[in-house]
């Protein structure tokens, strides 16, 4: 028998079958996006999210079945945040030198960030769960499930809305800035962090090491700058 068909047989049967699929629908993902020049509408992450999609379609897969095998690179998620602090060092006396632009951006990005979502949604009517729900759409996931389960949102809504956020952030980012002419690789990768969390980050590191280097640091510091922001904030329109 060709050894292919032997490899998928055997991983059929076991949750890895769902971690390769994982990993090779973001290879082909990351070529296609490679061939198109890494053009922000290619964005990998966006691309294997469809191939995955499709496949658990095609074969009638439930999602929890799926997560069985995903649950190893969702694992790894934590680790890889972790390694970001690695190109933060080697940016570290940059990272001094921009302490005050870096606080006042953080500031008002997050702030910005949580305001408009929550003005928006209460403008358009939604219910107190549904606002919750959007006040941490961008942050990291856990951060953000964490915020709307305090305040009485609705988690799993909350995921969909981060991850959204992240994916049209990263597609945005780099078309907004160069209509905005900033040319500054700091600038632009602390707005994505802010903006779009771990997938602008990602997007940020493949335009520029400096620009990814910010963009983390934007992401951890604004996930903790909203964790204190939003139930102050609850509470203040509480009262």
């Amino acid at each position: 028998m060709n050894p292919a068909i032997d490899l998928w047989v055997y991983l059929s049967t076991s949750p890895l079958a769902w971690l390769a699929l994982t990993l090779a629908a973001y290879v082909v993902a990351d070529r296609i996006a490679r061939r198109l020049n890494r053009h922000p509408l290619a964005n990998p992450v966006v691309i294997a999210v469809v191939l995955v999609i499709i496949a658990l379609q095609v074969s009638e897969t439930p999602f929890e079945t799926y997560f069985e095998g995903a649950q190893f690179v969702h694992f790894l998620l934590g680790p890889a945040t972790v390694a970001l602090a690695i190109p933060l060092v080697e940016n570290w006396r940059r990272v001094k030198r921009s302490a005050l632009p870096i606080l006042i951006a953080l500031v008002a990005g997050s702030v910005t960030a949580v305001g408009s979502a929550v003005g928006i949604g209460a403008l358009l009517g939604a219910s107190p769960p549904i606002l919750a729900s959007l006040a941490g759409k961008s942050v990291t996931t856990p951060i953000a499930m964490g915020i709307a389960e305090q305040l009485g949102g609705i988690p799993t809504l909350t995921a969909v809305l981060v991850i959204f956020t992240g994916v049209l952030g990263a597609v945005m980012v780099t078309p907004v800035m160069n209509v905005l002419r900033i040319r500054d690789y700091a600038a632009r990768g602390f707005a994505a962090g802010v903006a779009a969390h771990g997938i602008g980050t990602a997007r940020a590191f493949q335009v520029n090491e400096l620009a990814g280097t910010f963009a983390g640091l934007a992401m951890g510091l604004n996930g903790i700058l909203t964790a204190l922001l939003v139930p102050i904030l609850a509470h203040f329109l509480a009262g």
